[in-house]
């Protein structure tokens, strides 16, 4: 069995791009080499800022023969009336490369049709690989493409040389007017090569030990944590690791190597947060913590090249720094020296979002948003609720101070810092500092309450503004990112178990605008648009979490106002869907859902027990008057675990009911009483879930 390798060489690859790159190369040529039933091994790929590599082991070197049988036109078309084939019956033969004596008829269920037998496969393993590789080059995916041999061939970056080996032999790959070799190119500088590479199996020994390239992101990760720690330990320190700036590293180094610098204790007197986004945005660089977690005056960087001048190196990696340091040195005196009244007089002239106002202007809309929480007993205490109101005065500042101007990312943090040197209470600092949170679906939420209610209340100003000026995410474009804002919600009441109705927060939000917005949209219409957004949300926050799809639709469709609420219906039905007995109660419910539906009776109308008949109607309005109590109750009390033993109990009296009763008899009277008891059935378990929904 073969060993195949494909590598393509490029200018130097964006490294976000890279891990996507690495793990469609490999799913890519494993589908292609199944489809095309050419056997083969595990297949992996590798990727660096200069190329893109994919091996597979184990190449058969022939395609799999099968032999397959193909109809052609029915039989009466292909043969004449005296038996002989007829143009069409030779022009199948043709088209199939068989001689006409060949074909047969086969019967099918749709007639007699015209039919061959033909061999398919033995291809040779080289000729499929080319042609896969090829077509995998063509329709790699990449953020942005560019254009560098006319408008013909696109790329993530111009591609430079090809490299396909089967074992010995080079597979003709051809690609932007290159086609493949044995060559490769190393290190620009610790091995540039060109490489021969007579062998499939040679091919990451000669890389590395030639062209001085780490092939596997893995291993240049494993590489830049062990000199990297061995560096800070031996200043008694330990690197202050961050798994995505690690990831980014990686991905811009083929030959890694740790450089530990210095810089003056002086600056430590900027805060953490400062130095390691200096550290972090700009030099791509690490910070180091002493014994007791605080930074100490040196950072990591990892250089692409092993210099004979390691001194000169990291004298430059220090001259960067510094200049940087002390830009934030003077960021961090400068805003000490102001206060947070400046700061808010000009956030009367820093434009929100368009016709929304300034960013002063919001502030003041998210004390009113948090009034109306307090009301709805949200917050909880005096204390919290002050504190979450002085935060929302406070929230905002830091975005004209000097040092969220250069370093933008840092806003909301620089505000709770700022807050607490200015003499504000650690629970108005810490909120101010929260409030922006969770950035995304892997980061916390707010840690404290008065947090959560900021961020809620900020999170509900943005989506309300924007909706109301019909700007809706579509397709793949959110350009104010407000489903990560709705995501951000749902995540804060989730985790803060917070019962706070989505329609109160939003009307809330919509009342803090006032009259003066030109709205585009109605109130009533984006505010519908708005709820109908966050359904969306929320069954997507629930499905990745490996929810099933149509039980969330069963769950969501009967209302998720309440999103706590609608968080336990949906984990309770979710355990019930698996159960024996589930299956049976859904279709027994979803038959009671579709007769009233269709028949527009009323929900829970009046049920005259006089008009029933003896039988199994009165047993059913009997096990209903002792089940309906008890459901009701546990609903009240979101015990959603006992409803389904509940509805399981009542479903016998159900079935048993529609075996024996006519619902839609012609007497008016009864007609309208049966659909009355199967209105009140409804009424109650459409609280939990709507059963049409499941396909039983």
């Amino acid at each position: 069995m073969a060993h195949f390798v494909l590598e393509i060489g490029v200018e130097e690859m964006p490294a976000r791009f890279l891990p996507a790159l690495e793990a469609e190369l490999a799913s890519r040529l494993d589908q292609a080499l199944t489809d095309a039933r050419l056997a083969h091994g595990l297949v992996r790929a590798a990727v660096t800022p200069r190329r893109l590599v994919v091996e597979a082991e184990d190449v058969a070197p022939l395609q799999a023969v099968e032999e397959v049988e193909v109809l052609g036109p029915p039989a009466a078309v292909a043969w004449d009336a005296q038996g002989e084939l007829t143009k069409a019956g030779l022009g199948f033969a043709r088209s199939q490369s068989v001689e006409p004596h060949a074909l047969y008829r086969v019967t099918t269920a749709k007639g007699e049709y015209a039919a061959a037998r033909k061999t398919t496969g033995g291809g040779l393993a080289g000729d499929i690989l080319a042609e896969a590789a090829s077509s995998i080059l063509k329709t790699l995916s990449f953020p942005k493409r560019m254009q560098w041999v006319g408008k013909e061939w696109s790329f993530g970056r111009p591609v430079r040389w090809l490299l396909a080996l089967l074992d010995e032999a080079v597979v003709p790959v051809r690609f932007a007017q290159l086609v493949a070799d044995r060559f490769t190119w190393g290190h620009r500088v610790l091995g540039p090569g060109p490489w021969s590479v007579p062998h499939a199996r040679d091919f990451r020994r000669i890389l590395e030990e030639q062209g001085a390239v780490i092939l596997d992101p893995a291993a240049r990760r494993a590489a830049i944590i062990e000199q990297g720690n061995a560096a800070a330990q031996a200043v008694g320190g330990t690197v202050a690791w961050r798994d995505d700036l690690l990831a980014e590293v990686v991905g811009l180094v083929e030959s890694p190597c740790a450089v530990l610098g210095s810089f003056d204790a002086s600056y430590l007197e900027i805060p953490q947060e400062v130095l390691l986004t200096s550290m972090q945005a700009h030099q791509k660089s690490f910070g180091v913590r002493g014994e007791d977690g605080a930074l100490v005056p040196y950072f990591l960087a990892v250089a692409n090249i092993r210099s004979t001048r390691p001194q000169t190196v990291r004298a430059g990696w220090e001259r960067v720094l510094r200049a940087r340091l002390e830009d934030a040195r003077f960021f961090w005196r400068t805003d000490l020296a102001a206060d947070f009244a400046a700061w808010n007089a000009k956030l009367e002239n820093v434009t929100f979002l368009g016709p929304l106002g300034s960013m002063a202007d919001k502030t003041r809309r998210l004390e009113r948003i948090l009034d109306v929480l307090d009301a709805h007993a949200v917050v909880s205490g005096e204390d919290t609720l002050a504190a979450a109101r002085r935060a929302a005065q406070l929230c905002k500042a830091d975005l004209v101070s000097a040092m969220v101007y250069e370093f933008g990312e840092l806003q909301g943090i620089m505000g709770g810092i700022y807050a607490r040197r200015k003499g504000e209470p650690d629970a108005v600092a810490l909120a101010i500092r929260e409030h922006y949170l969770p950035l995304g679906p892997d980061t916390p939420v707010p840690a404290s309450l008065a947090g959560a209610m900021l961020a809620l209340a900020d999170k509900a100003d943005t989506l309300v503004g924007a909706f109301g000026l019909g700007m809706i995410p579509t397709g793949a474009a959110d350009p104010y990112a407000l489903r990560r804002a709705s995501l951000g919600i749902i995540r804060i009441l989730l985790e803060h178990e917070l019962r706070v109705p989505l329609s109160t927060l939003l009307q809330a939000a919509y009342c803090a605008y006032g009259d003066g917005i030109a709205w585009k949209l109605a109130p009533e219409k984006a505010q519908a648009r708005l709820m109908d957004f966050f359904g969306q949300r929320l069954k997507a926050y629930w499905a990745g979490q490996g929810m099933d799809t149509l039980t969330l639709d069963a769950a969501l469709a009967v209302g998720f106002d309440d999103v706590v609420d609608t968080g336990r219906r949906v984990r309770a039905l979710q355990a019930a869907v698996g159960t024996p007995d589930f299956e049976p109660a859904a279709l027994t419910f979803k038959r009671v859902a579709n007769i009233v539906r269709k028949s527009g009776a009323e929900a829970a109308a009046h049920v005259d027990p006089g008009l029933l008949e003896a039988g199994a109607e009165t047993e059913l309005w009997a096990a209903l008057e002792a089940w309906e109590p008890r459901f009701a109750s546990a609903c009240a009390q979101g015990d959603y675990g006992a409803l389904f033993p509940l509805l399981a109990e009542l479903r016998p009296a159900v079935d048993h009911f529609f075996d024996s009763v006519m619902v839609l008899t012609d007497h008016p009277g009864q007609r309208a009483n049966r659909l009355a008891m199967l209105s009140r059935i409804l009424h109650q378990v459409g609280q939990v879930a709507d059963f049409t929904r499941f396909q039983v």
